[in-house]
């Protein structure tokens, strides 16, 4: 039975001036995880405005490897190197469906948000493969041709367009239903 992937979300709010100074070396803590076995991707969500607060995502393939980083000589100088840049650091682990939609209930969008943002990264995915390899499938049967297809487009599900669907539509997902007028959230390079 294989693991789920770790998803380690990051809040860290930023030191008075000192904005350039962090996101440098937030791009340099995504440049160091990337050298480490397990290491899916990583990111940084720039806060909305009139807030000061980082979302820094990093996502391994499974705890151990997440631990292995965690844990580092490499880490430990990087985290040492980040003093004085923020304020009020927290983490929280997810791992499965949740990682992708926020680390606390309260965060996370209703149920039917996420079933739609599921659904548009699906749909355009499957049609694809449909047409690329359906009648190489269609002379199989019905077992064998399920097992194909779930075995092929799973893995590109997790680990590229779900989570490419949850930040294009990050704005929508994180829109409060009782305030429409509440801003998106914005990634680091559109600020």
């Amino acid at each position: 039975m294989s693991t789920p992937p770790v998803t380690l979300m990051v809040a860290r709010r930023v030191a008075n001036g000192r904005y350039q100074d962090l996101i440098a070396w937030l791009r340099e803590g995504e440049q160091l995880a990337t050298d480490f076995p397990g290491y899916l991707g990583s990111g940084v969500l720039a806060p909305p405005p009139q807030d000061d607060e980082f979302q820094i995502i990093f996502r391994f393939a499974d705890e151990k490897t997440l631990h292995a980083w965690e844990h580092s000589a490499s880490r430990t100088a990087w985290l040492a190197r980040g003093n004085g840049l923020f304020q009020q650091p927290s983490e929280h682990r997810v791992s499965g469906i949740d990682g992708w939609f926020g680390s606390h209930a309260a965060q996370r969008p209703p149920r039917w948000k996420q079933a739609v943002a599921i659904w548009l990264a699906f749909f355009p995915v499957s049609l694809a493969f449909n047409l690329l390899f359906g009648h190489w499938l269609a002379e199989l049967s019905l077992l064998p041709r399920v097992l194909l297809s779930t075995l092929g487009l799973t893995p590109l599900m997790v680990y590229v367009f779900i989570p490419l669907s949850t930040r294009c539509l990050a704005g929508w997902l994180n829109a409060s239903s009782a305030d429409p007028a509440t801003p998106p959230a914005t990634t680091l390079e559109s600020r």
